[in-house]
């Protein structure tokens, strides 16, 4: 399935119906009074979460969506029908951003969400409610009024207990299919991994969702490379997960590297909590391994942990490790 996570859609809530300006029509009465029923209110545009959507690709060939109007008032006092809602998907984590693209409307964070977007317009009234003592005999009635419409961005932002950062082929996407279902795709060059993908850890009766973020690279916070359209989807982890190639000659130049990228783009970012990982040990002798961990490890608040993807016991080792590092309270 194709990612996208940035749309633009007109949305048009239906009008209401029209009032009636019906007169009663019986056999024998020749002057039958009004009897003019309301019109029906338009359906609202509703936007609604859900758990197994993760991308916005629904919106991009279709950008406009009405409710259907209400139905007219009719005679004998008849309410007219009112038009059905429409309903809209977005996964959990979707924005619901202004024309402006910048003033937030609502935020949905949790699956089930509802949010009427648009309210639909309201009925008009039928002849008869503007029957009187002086006027026994009104011709008058109002139309429906409008329902709302307008231009809204939805945007994604993907909500994970753990986000998976680092350099480009760092191994983010094959810790991803190590120890989750999900399958990245995953081959020796930059920028394999083009969207954010999600997996899922069990262990020991418990869960935790885990996202691997696309490269980072020097500049990113300004747009180059993949740039910001995927820093914002850092902003929703709970912890990151920060991979490193052990074999690299500079750890810490890579390390501080993705840092400075992620304090350029929002110094939150740097208040996460935060476990390190230095993978591929598998292609380095032991007393290497050590050596650079040793070194590295100095001087750093956060835990650094050694991995190579291609040793089970390793595998299973970080997959405790998360799950007591989310438990964790910090």
């Amino acid at each position: 399935m194709k990612f996208l996570d940035q749309v633009k859609i007109y949305i048009k809530a239906g009008n209401g119906g029209s009032g009636s300006p019906s007169f009663r029509r019986e056999k024998f009465i020749e002057f039958g009074g009004p009897d003019g029923g309301d019109g029906g209110k338009g359906g609202s545009v509703i936007l609604k979460s859900e758990r197994n959507l993760n991308t916005l690709i629904d919106y991009r060939y279709q950008q406009h969506f009405k409710a259907e109007i209400g139905g007219g008032g009719k005679g004998k006092n008849q309410t007219g029908k009112s038009g059905d809602n429409l309903f809209l998907k977005v996964p959990v984590g979707t924005q619901v951003l202004e024309e402006d693209n910048k003033t937030l409307i609502y935020d949905f964070k949790k699956e089930n969400e509802e949010f009427v977007v648009a309210n639909g317009g309201k009925g008009g009234f039928g002849n008869t409610r503007f029957k009187s003592s002086t006027n026994r005999a009104p011709k008058k009635f109002t139309r429906g009024a409008k329902g709302e419409e307008f231009w809204i961005w939805l945007q994604l932002k993907t909500i994970a207990d753990i986000g998976i950062i680092g350099l480009p082929n760092a191994g983010k996407s094959s810790l991803l299919a190590a120890i989750t279902s999900a399958t990245p795709k995953i081959a020796n060059y930059k920028f394999t991994t083009l969207n954010p993908n999600l997996g899922v850890v069990i262990y020991d009766d418990k869960e935790i969702t885990l996202a691997d973020i696309p490269g980072l690279v020097e500049g990113a916070h300004a747009g180059i490379g993949l740039g910001i359209k995927f820093l914002k989807h850092i902003e929703r982890c709970k912890t990151l997960l920060h991979m490193i190639d052990i074999t690299t000659e500079d750890l810490e130049n890579s390390y501080n590297q993705v840092r400075k990228e992620l304090g350029n783009y929002n110094k939150d970012l740097l208040k996460k909590n935060e476990l390190i990982v230095l993978n591929k040990t598998d292609l380095l002798d032991k007393e290497e391994i050590n050596k650079k961990n040793e070194n590295f490890s100095k001087n750093k608040k956060s835990e650094v942990f050694t991995l190579s993807i291609l040793d089970k016991q390793s595998i299973s080792n970080i997959k405790s490790k998360l799950i007591k590092y989310v438990s964790k309270k910090f």
